[in-house]
């Protein structure tokens, strides 16, 4: 079949696709975490004495003594067999924002060569895959490869339904044979300790005497494409890099901004309903969904939960999300930027701190102002986004989230600090000395007997802020759609426990000075305005005026690209930081900055190697046909005595030469390995390798807009965004 019947034949496949009928659903009740080895479950499954130690693990982190850890162990395995489940696995989270898995089974043989099952404590709490086959940064060598995986008891094992069966999952952390760690929970663990150790100094020098344990909450909202498997099939670019390396832009876009909170189309709604059928089985709490800017995209928001847990689940229904999607017909596209022109898809990670007695410190009340842990907690933040604003530009680097950022659709690489009128006002107030009185919002009345009046929140919500507070937390809207949110996780809590570490300590010594509380506290804000209130920002984060102001005048670093930002891991200051909390050592900080820079040159040298490829082999053989053809036509009408402009086959002859002339410079510049350093690398990725390919984009995209449409091979936007 020629590459011009293949897209012809997509396109008929897809507008004749049968109907997919909505499965019958079960109440929630009836289904909810139905799939998860929970504390509920385990209070059933154990002895009270048991139980009493594996919920004060999870709780305070106690380890389990290896007696209760095979009474965990035979029960977890009598509850996944009795769920169908022959097979269990260690999942973890290695350094590639993926998740990996080694399945073992539950059999073993005995003496006589009987099957028998077994899993024992020591089975549960410990696996061994091989560690030198994973990202790591030089940590392990190909002859040094032992790395071990270990059950995090915090995060609740479940089951996980394939085609082939039902495997019970178990998530764990990943390290070297020598003890660094080799995965994202590790550091995210360790940053969530030095958090609530920090935390606990501050309220307790506050006065309070009851302070349970602190963790970060997490409810990540999570942006997607969904395109017809059939289209996908036709375009390599989409099927190896996640997104269109070509594709000239359709006459109708998001211009109309028709698309954003519109119906959902019936065949995405019947996926969205197995997809979250299935979440709710894993106890992942799906709250929100609903259609996005750009024509194809989507949402879904779960609800807030530990840091720890949502990022595991994040990891999960990410995995779930494609494989729901491919059972559907669809290809999920979590790439940031997977089509030019329109808007690219985020995660915003939406983050706060709290624990049971205190309730949540990102929560101001009604009064601000007279609330002196938040006051702390959320200058605390302040500080932390002032001094470590380009670390949290480098957990969030990658080669396809460049694409997305300052694009004016998505937060600008500058990271400053929303807090909208009321708090901005409230700690100007501090900041000048002054005693300040917090406004509300006012009471809402639209002039309509039949809406109800409600109150208006005291700030309006800036969405061009790549950091924003929005009520009772932060949101990090700079996140990539297709990352983990484990890594900036870490970097939150990890500045905050620096933070809270330089808040305790002026609280101190303004207290042993003879303060009062709320004289101290008036003291140790006023001082961290005046040192780190420059990150506060509410105005327009896309605007070019910004961007100059915050660097000449406020000494806020830009790192537009990840090329730029990734180094941010191996400076002074941040290993510094991640060594004075215990999160991150330097050997480790080097690692993960060795294995992300390798990830950006590998993301980008696919990306041209498919540009060169395509190009050569569908694009310009095309133009070249078409060409072709028409100046035989051309010809055989001159014969006759009818004249055409000839205009057309000139430019498409043009573009198809400056196509073919340009990939081969892009591979020259690909070829190119004589770097002094990685840094080096990176840059030459950045700006040599990725202005040829959008040049020889530009050409490809013009030649689809000349030639024929009845012969061009690739499915165009109109066909891969509309039709669903």
């Amino acid at each position: 079949m020629t590459a011009n019947h293949v897209r012809s034949q997509a396109i008929t496949e897809v507008l004749n696709r049968p109907a997919v009928q909505t499965a019958e659903t079960q109440p929630l009740s009836e289904t909810w975490a139905t799939d998860v080895f929970n504390l509920a479950k385990m209070e059933e499954a154990l002895s009270k004495t048991a139980f009493k130690a594996v919920k004060k693990t999870v709780k305070t982190g106690e380890p389990l003594d290896p007696a209760t850890a095979d009474i965990v162990a035979a029960a977890m395995k009598t509850w996944a067999m009795s769920k169908g489940a022959k097979f269990f696995s260690h999942v973890f989270y290695p350094l590639t924002n993926i998740t990996a898995e080694k399945h073992d089974g539950f059999i073993v043989t005995n003496a006589d060569g009987h099957a028998i099952t077994e899993f024992t404590g020591s089975l549960l709490i410990k696996g061994e895959p091989d560690g030198s086959s994973f990202p790591n940064g030089s940590l392990r060598m190909t002859n040094a490869a032992r790395g071990y995986t270990a059950w995090d008891p915090t995060s609740p094992a479940y089951i996980m339904w394939t085609a082939n069966g039902a495997t019970l999952m178990i998530p764990s952390v990943f390290m070297s044979w020598t003890g660094e760690s080799l995965d994202k929970k590790i550091p995210l663990l360790r940053s969530i300790s030095a958090m609530d150790a920090s935390a606990r100094r501050v309220l307790t020098l506050m006065g309070e005497t009851d302070v349970a344990p602190l963790d970060a909450s997490c409810g990540p909202e999570q942006e997607y494409f969904l395109v017809d498997q059939h289209f996908a099939a036709a375009r390599p670019d989409l099927l190896l890099s996640g997104r269109t390396l070509f594709g000239a832009p359709p006459a109708k876009g998001q211009e109309f901004d028709d698309h954003y909170f519109g119906a959902i189309p019936e065949r995405v709604q019947v996926f969205m309903q197995a997809f979250e059928e299935k979440l709710y089985r894993l106890g992942i709490p799906a709250k929100t969904h609903h259609n996005e800017v750009a024509p194809g995209q989507f949402e879904i928001a779960p609800y807030h939960e530990s840091a720890n847990v949502a990022a595991d689940h994040q990891q999960l229904l990410m995995t779930v999300m494609k494989a729901t999607a491919a059972e559907h017909g669809f290809l999920c596209l979590l790439h940031e930027k997977p089509f030019a022109g329109l808007n690219g898809s985020g995660k915003h990670v939406n983050w706060s701190v709290g624990n049971s007695t205190q309730g949540n410190l990102l929560d101001p009340g009604t009064s601000p102002e007279h609330n002196l842990n938040f006051l702390l907690f959320c200058g605390a933040v302040i500080r932390g986004v002032h001094k470590y604003g380009p670390l949290l530009r480098a957990v969030i680097a990658s080669a396809s989230n460049d694409h997305r950022l300052g694009a004016n659709e998505a937060p600008p690489a500058i990271l400053s600090v929303y807090l909208g009128d009321q708090l901005e006002g409230v700690y100007n107030d501090i900041k000048a000395g002054k005693i300040s009185v917090s406004t509300d919002g006012g009471m809402m009345d639209l002039g309509l007997s039949q809406i109800l009046n409600f109150q208006r929140d005291p700030g309006d919500r800036n969405r061009t802020s790549p950091f924003a507070f929005t009520g009772n937390r932060f949101e990090f809207r700079a996140v990539g759609s297709s990352q983990s949110i484990s890594g900036p996780l870490t970097a939150l809590n990890t500045m905050l426990a620096d933070s809270l570490t330089w808040v305790a300590d002026q609280l101190e010594k303004q207290l042993d000075a003879g303060l009062t509380r709320p004289e101290a506290v008036a003291v140790v804000v006023k001082e961290l305005m005046e040192l780190h209130g420059d990150a506060v920002f509410g105005g327009d984060g896309y605007s070019s005026d910004w961007h100059e102001a915050a660097v000449s005048d406020r000494g806020l670093r830009n790192l537009p690209t990840s090329a730029e930002a990734l180094p941010v891991y191996t400076e002074p200051d941040v290993i510094a930081l991640f060594e004075r909390t215990g999160v991150l050592s330097a050997i480790e900080l080097n690692a993960r900055y060795e294995v992300y820079s390798e990830q950006y040159i590998n993301s980008i040298a696919v990306e041209a190697r498919l540009v060169i490829d395509m190009a050569r082999t569908v694009i310009y053989p095309t133009a070249l046909k078409y060409a072709a053809d028409l100046a035989t036509t051309y010809s055989v009408a001159n014969e006759v005595g009818v004249s055409f402009d000839t205009t057309q086959v000139k430019v498409i002859a043009e573009n198809a030469n400056l196509l073919l002339s340009t990939v081969t410079e892009l591979e020259s510049a690909l070829a190119q390995h004589d770097f002094a350093d990685t840094k080096a690398h990176m840059e030459h990725s950045a700006t040599s390798v990725r202005t040829l390919m959008e040049t020889a984009r530009g050409y490809a995209d013009a030649l689809e807009a000349q030639v024929d449409d009845a012969v061009w091979p690739l499915p165009k936007y109109r066909e891969m965004l509309f039709i669903k």
